[in-house]
């Protein structure tokens, strides 16, 4: 066959799971492919077939399985390389027929070596094509060779040397120097290795010398010595705070000790904080679910939204009254009893205010002191948490309090208790009762107002404020009269329900034409052209369902 493909070897990077690699070449055997895994420090290991792995060869191409346990770990290089053996097997016997096809595979083979040789040469160093060297060889045995370097010298030759340069001291100067050579710069302490073959001249430092670019630096002695110092500076420091340290540590050591006694008593303090703050919420939670704080409308639950307990109460922002769950399961109003009213008023007398003088004697005072001990004081802090102190603080804003100071005048005080007596309460309850009607009422009451304007009680007519339509009553005359535009008229009443227009009028139907009937009312004439009368009479159920009369005179 023919060898079409110049490539003797793959390469792959392991995960730890992939079993499988492919190769794309040919392979005269599977014991010619080596199988090479190099690890992430560089490390390579020529793996063996069967123990590590197995291949699967198809001419020109297949595929290296590694076994379990062994397969290609991540951060590992999977390596795949053809290594034809250097053997040549063909015999050729005379007279015999030509062997082609022997004869092509031992060229094929022929071929395979070749290209695995190129593959090595590749990867060798060597001299390019227009680069010249007079020998690549060295002939410096084993033992002359061991522990040297292979360099070039002056020449650009291969050889093998004891060290990276040749030492040859303190500087000096007209000294001829080669390529590689060490000297010293005794005026810095300061090594340097020749660049340049030359001959020296000048003075030192080199560094500031005629042929300073002919020379590197290979130890910087000068900044090593001010280092040192430094460093000898800073060791003497560093002894100094470290006996420093040692005496603070000894001090820290006694602020261990208190701070370690000074954790146990901070322990036991948070302990019983812990159990107070315990004891505070629960108080906290039992007062919440009495007292349920400021609310618009009747609440169903508590404040955790649990069952009410009998004697919960909460502040109705709508009616601006305290409500409290009674045993039959609802919301009453507090209020007192018109016989707690009468006591309450007892309590306002002269001689109750005198006795309530007597609580501020010595005495009481000293009785009342009995109320700052350390577990009353306890019992107020629960009253001190953040939803009490809120709810307080509504209580307390100035409008409230304004408030309170208005109700809490004698006058005030008398009048409620007026409004307390039982007839007063009663017929509160009944206004109350009649809600609707005094909100409808108050909701009309710009119309309320205007009748105010329009209707008027006088002993004599109104000169102001005047309209057409307004009505005032006379109180000297006894009379109910209307302003017409411009004056005010009479309204002379009439029992017969007749009106009498003229005695000598003698247009037949005048009246008829002047007056035309309502809903609910009916018209009869009388004397029709002479003396004419009408007589008007309510066909509706009461008189309310009469509509009143249009009249036209003139």
């Amino acid at each position: 066959m023919t060898v079409s493909s110049t490539t003797v070897k793959k390469s792959y990077n392991g995960n730890g799971s992939t079993a499988g690699f492919t190769y794309d070449f040919l392979i005269n055997s599977t014991a010619e492919l080596k199988v090479i895994i190099r690890s992430s420090a560089g490390t390579e290991t020529v793996k063996s077939l069967s123990s590590h792995y197995n291949i699967s060869d198809s001419v020109g191409s297949g595929t290296v399985t590694f076994t379990s346990g062994n397969i290609p770990a991540n951060g590992e290089t999977v390596i795949l390389i053809r290594d034809t053996n250097l053997t040549q097997g063909t015999d050729y016997v005379e007279n015999d027929p030509f062997p082609s096809a022997s004869h092509e595979s031992a060229l094929d083979k022929l071929t395979l070596q070749v290209q695995e040789v190129q593959e090595e040469l590749d990867r060798a160093i060597k001299l390019s094509r227009t680069n010249t060297m007079t020998s690549t060889q060295f002939t410096v045995g084993s033992t002359d060779r061991a522990s040297k370097v292979l360099a070039f010298d002056s020449s650009g030759e291969i050889s093998v040397t004891q060290e990276l340069g040749t030492v040859k001291g303190n500087w000096g100067a007209s000294t001829a120097y080669a390529i590689r050579d060490i000297v010293k710069d005794t005026s810095t302490n300061n090594i340097f290795i020749a660049l340049t073959a030359h001959t020296s001249s000048g003075s030192q430092p080199i560094t500031t010398n005629t042929d300073s670019a002919k020379w590197s630096l290979l130890v910087d002695a000068a900044s090593a010595t001010s280092s040192a110092s430094a460093a000898s500076g800073s060791a003497s420091t560093a002894t100094t705070k470290a006996n420093e340290a040692a005496a603070s540590a000894s001090t820290a050591s006694g602020h261990k000790d208190t701070a370690t006694t000074k954790a146990s008593e901070a322990t036991t303090a948070k302990n019983a904080a812990v159990t107070a703050q315990t004891a505070a919420e629960a108080a906290l939670d039992s007062f919440d679910d009495r007292y349920l704080g400021a609310k618009s409308s009747a609440p169903s639950t508590d404040n955790d939204s649990n069952a009410l307990i009998t004697g919960a109460l909460y502040f109705n922002t709508s009616s601006n009254q305290i409500f409290a769950w009674t045993s039959s399961d609802a919301w009453e109003a507090i209020k007192p009893t018109s016989s707690e009213q009468t006591n309450i008023n007892a309590l306002s007398a002269s001689a109750v205010i005198t006795d309530m003088s007597l609580l501020a004697t010595s005495a009481v005072i000293e009785d009342m002191g009995l109320l700052a001990t350390s577990a009353v004081i306890e019992d107020l802090g629960l009253l001190a948490v953040s939803g009490v102190i809120e709810d307080m603080g509504i209580l307390a804003t100035t409008a409230i309090v304004e408030d309170l100071g208005i109700l809490a005048t004698s006058t005030n005080v008398t009048n409620m208790a007026a409004l307390s007596a039982g007839g007063v309460v009663g017929n509160i309850a009944t206004v109350a009762g009649a809600v609707s009607n005094v909100n409808t009422t108050a909701s009309n009451i710009a119309g309320v107002n205007s009748f105010a304007e329009r209707y008027r009680i006088a002993s004599s007519a109104p000169s102001s404020s005047l309209n057409e339509g307004d009505l005032y009553y006379d109180t000297n005359a006894n009379t109910l009269n209307f302003y017409n535009g411009s004056a005010w008229s009479a309204i002379v009443a009439d029992t017969d329900v007749k009106v009498l227009v003229s005695s000598n009028d003698s247009t037949a139907g005048f009246l008829n034409g002047k007056i035309v009937a309502g809903t609910g009312i009916s018209l009869t004439e009388n004397n029709n052209g002479s003396n004419e009368t009408l007589t008007i009479t309510s066909t509706g159920a009461t008189l309310d369902d009469a509509t009143a009369l249009s009249i036209a005179l003139g």
